[in-house]
């Protein structure tokens, strides 16, 4: 079955400092038929002004993936972790038994565009956990470069669930495909620009699944960047 979210009908939220939009229910967006897409819960689009951000606030039995795509993002935690992830990072942290977190804009003049990502883990109660990588531009651009997975391979930050997340740029004109193999499943968030797949237009905010074994074939009709979500 293949089924599309779009963009405009995700859930919004702005708090002045922050311009939010959730796929899937969060916080005081509660759409039932919108929970999430198997251990894939939540993908907010966030835009935070400069120089604000979100306090420090607690997570458990989470894992949690920050994808920034303009600007810069200032993390710390109650693990001690330090860091500004920016464009081609990806962190993963695990919440676990139980973590504390503060996330900011890094700058004080310039805007900050990220996803929240929130994968169930396969089961509670880790001890919790950080990591960050940075994937360099060249080893995204017309290609799905994984960058998160259940094993952590290829150089991909571990993920305690089955699953693998892929991200890409793809300029106009060029194409990529993905199988979805038997008892496994897709998701595909366009984050900038416009995409054809499988016959399908799809633009920035827009969602696409499928749950059956198939082919999505991939095409930039301009300049686009994406994450495809493989899951079990």
């Amino acid at each position: 079955m293949l089924s599309i979210r779009r963009g405009k009908d995700r859930g919004h939220a702005n708090h002045g400092w922050l311009d939010s939009h959730h796929t899937f229910s969060f916080a005081n967006y509660y759409d039932p038929e919108h929970m999430g897409f198997r251990s894939l819960r939540v993908i907010n689009d966030d835009r935070v002004t400069a120089g604000a951000g979100f306090p420090t606030h607690g997570h458990r039995d989470m894992e949690i993936i920050s994808y920034v795509v303009e600007g810069g993002l200032e993390h710390r935690d109650s693990m001690g972790n330090g860091s500004i992830i920016r464009p081609g990072d990806v962190q993963r942290m695990t919440a676990g038994t139980g973590v504390t977190h503060s996330e900011f804009n890094a700058s004080k003049s310039a805007p900050l565009r990220f996803l929240q990502i929130w994968i169930i883990p396969g089961r509670r109660g880790l001890e919790p956990g950080y990591e960050q990588k940075h994937f360099e531009s060249s080893e995204r651009t017309n290609r799905l470069r994984l960058v998160a997975s259940g094993d952590g391979r290829d150089g991909s930050v571990t993920v305690h669930q089955d699953v693998a997340i892929y991200a890409s740029t793809l300029e106009a004109g060029q194409s990529l495909e993905h199988t979805v193999v038997d008892g496994r499943h897709a998701w595909l968030q366009v984050v900038n620009g416009s995409l054809n797949v499988a016959g399908h237009a799809l633009e920035e905010g827009d969602g696409l699944s499928l749950s059956q074994p198939g082919l999505l074939d991939i095409r930039a009709v301009r300049d686009a960047e994406l994450l495809l979500f493989d899951l079990s």
